[in-house]
């Protein structure tokens, strides 16, 4: 099986054996990838989830066709947020009771999410098996999208960095504590010297002002700068905003709650950057299979 990488979009050029049947088909037509956006952390208790909850329903708003993966597969809680109460998860599809567009649930606006499992150790050591099953039906779910968010666990094990590198963006959020910062400098650490990514963009969560957000980009940009071989840049900010944590705790989304809100402001920001971001480029031959690398042994190394 080999393996190419195209600007982060990865395909498997032997897929045609893995689908009986195909032999005298004709080839599939050129279609247009979704964009893979992984929204990640070096800490916990950022407001990662919030983030990717609030960006995809501000997407979902502005016309575009929204997925959601939550990818803490043992500790999902992106439906918990959002007050859903799915009946099946990815634990579902790992078993072979689901497929995984059975799975999906609609979230506010237009959202589409696909729940994980919590509580279930076996979903953090996932075997090569079931990492392919869940690729292949990614693959054809991915056609039905235009833009598909990662809410990423938050750490640097491989389980994590696994769906990070293999989006086509990879956005870290810190906020101003000195933990955060410090862990999402070792975060990116790792993407530079294990993985190879040259590029990585910055959200800042909860601060007070937008100069303040620029200026944690700033300090963070120094450093990595002169110790690691990784580009920088500064994708937006979230104000504070006292109603944020009051939505929060009715399990409600501030953007849709209350659209004219600081935070909101800061949410439609980063979905017009999103929106913003080059478009992805369609793999030639077979369609993308944006999970592809992790049936290699060891990690991959993307080159931009």
């Amino acid at each position: 099986m080999t393996i190419q990488s195209n600007d982060k979009v990865i395909t498997l050029s032997s897929r045609k054996s893995f689908r009986p049947g195909t032999r005298d088909r004709l080839p599939e037509p050129e279609r247009r990838p979704a964009r893979i956006v992984s929204i990640t952390s070096g800490k916990g208790g950022v407001g990662k989830t919030n983030i990717v909850a609030n960006l995809g329903y501000q997407l979902s708003r502005a016309g575009k066709r929204v997925l959601i993966l939550d990818a803490d597969l043992g500790l999902g809680n992106l439906d918990i947020l959002l007050g859903l109460a799915p009946r099946h998860n990815l634990s579902h599809v790992l078993t072979g009771e689901k497929h995984i567009r059975d799975i999906v649930i609609q979230g506010p606006g237009q959202l589409q999410i696909l729940p994980a499992a919590s509580g279930i150790q076996e979903l953090t050591h996932l075997t090569s098996d079931q990492k392919m099953s869940m690729l292949y039906e990614l693959d054809r779910l991915l056609d039905t999208v235009d833009i598909f968010l990662i809410d990423s666990a938050a750490g640097i094990s491989s389980n994590v960095l696994d769906f990070s590198v293999s989006a086509q963006e990879i956005v870290v959020v810190v906020t101003p504590e000195p933990t955060s910062i410090t862990d999402a400098y070792a975060l990116m650490k790792v993407l530079s010297t294990k993985y190879a990514e040259k590029t990585c963009r910055l959200i800042v969560n909860q601060v007070a002002s937008e100069q303040e957000g620029r200026e944690i980009f700033r300090q963070l940009n120094l450093v990595a700068q002169k110790f690691l071989a990784i580009k920088m840049e500064y994708f937006g900010c979230v104000l504070q905003d006292a109603n944020l944590v009051r939505y929060v705790k009715q399990q409600r989304l501030i953007s849709q709650a209350d659209p004219e809100s600081p935070a909101s402001y800061g949410f439609k920001n980063l979905a017009r950057r999103t929106m913003a971001l080059p478009t992805a480029k369609a793999s030639q031959g077979d369609p993308l299979l944006f999970w592809g690398h992790i049936f290699q042994n060891g990690a991959m190394s993307h080159k931009s």
